[in-house]
């Protein structure tokens, strides 16, 4: 399971994780029995704290993404089904924001940065 996280990213590093598992969750890269990182691995391979880690395995057990075999581990639950409409949207804001955040502080207009969003996509739907 490959993370990334941004600092600057204006999203609270928990939340990206979160955000992220979710999405692995959703897109079907992560399926249900499969075992995430131990917090200690996990936190050690993103350079943060353990804490940070042990909050973001909660929430995502409170939502029902994931659960707890005490002693055994953390794995995707098996009604880990794929994101809805709603979450997905909620995602994608927080990660547009961020970027929307960024851009201005860059000084770059709208325009530009759809245009950049635009190439992006193209690039990669060439990729595939």
């Amino acid at each position: 399971m490959q993370l990334h996280i941004s600092p600057r990213d204006g999203v609270p590093i928990f939340r990206q994780i979160v955000n992220q598992v979710k999405y692995l969750v959703g897109s079907g890269r992560l399926e249900p029995g499969d075992e995430l990182p131990p917090i200690r691995v996990l936190a050690e391979q993103l350079v943060v704290n353990p804490n940070t880690i042990a909050r973001a395995y909660a929430e995502l057990e409170h939502a029902g993404v994931v659960s707890k075999r005490h002693g055994s581990g953390t794995y995707v639950s098996g009604n880990g089904s794929p994101l809805g409409r709603l979450e997905k949207a909620k995602i994608l804001s927080q990660r547009t924001d961020a970027l929307v955040a960024e851009a201005r502080h860059l000084g770059v207009e709208l325009n530009e940065l759809l245009d950049l969003v635009r190439e992006r996509h193209r690039a990669l739907q060439s990729k595939e």
